[in-house]
């Protein structure tokens, strides 16, 4: 991780803490447990919330091309960040909640999203339209991954029950700071992506 990677989470968090919901931008050993189920198969894939790129550098590293990613990122300064260090990639200015009007693909369905966002610190009305829109984006069988601070499931069961989804945990980083857990939340009944 280097200051320039630094200096964009820092002024974010102070000037908006709980749209970016951690201490430090999130590690290796979380990235590698978000993105651990991905195969070049899964593309195109979408990153909510990619922040400084740390999980779009473990989807590069996946075998995900560059230019199968859609980065979703609220942030100015990040987003500016991201177009020069991918430029290949389709990085939009824009809110994950609107993921479901932004008709994204004209071909293949998303294999995966991955999320970086604080669901913990969003309104549940924007936390089901981030699960709806992705799944209106996801081919059959694809997942939404999720990662967490909290000791369960950062979106609530009620919420999963209505709108046909199911979450399992898949793992646990204590490497990062701080520990995360990941979820891989699915239409119940699909099987596992692979």
């Amino acid at each position: 991780m280097t200051m320039r990677d630094v200096l964009p989470f820092l002024r974010a968090l102070n000037s908006d803490p709980l749209s970016v919901g951690a201490i430090a931008p999130s590690g290796p050993a979380l990235a590698e447990l978000i993105t651990r189920e991905i195969t070049p198969s899964s593309g195109p894939v979408v990153e909510l919330g990619p922040g400084t790129g740390v999980f779009t550098r473990a989807l590069l590293a996946r075998g995900i091309r560059e230019d199968e990613l859609t980065l979703l990122e609220r942030g100015t300064e990040f987003v500016e960040l991201l177009r020069g260090r991918f430029p290949l990639a389709r990085v939009l200015h824009e809110d994950a909640a609107g993921l479901g009007t932004l008709g994204l693909f004209d071909g293949p369905m998303a294999g995966a999203v991955i999320s970086g966002l604080p669901l913990l610190n969003l309104p549940r009305d924007k936390i089901r339209a981030i699960l709806a829109g992705a799944f209106e984006t996801l081919r059959p069988g694809g997942a939404f991954y999720q990662f967490t601070y909290g000791a369960r499931c950062p979106v609530p069961g009620p919420m999963l029950e209505e709108l046909g989804l199911r979450a399992v945990r898949i793992g646990r980083a204590f490497a990062n700071i701080p520990p995360a857990t990941v979820y891989r939340i699915g239409r119940r009944g699909a099987s596992v992506p692979r």
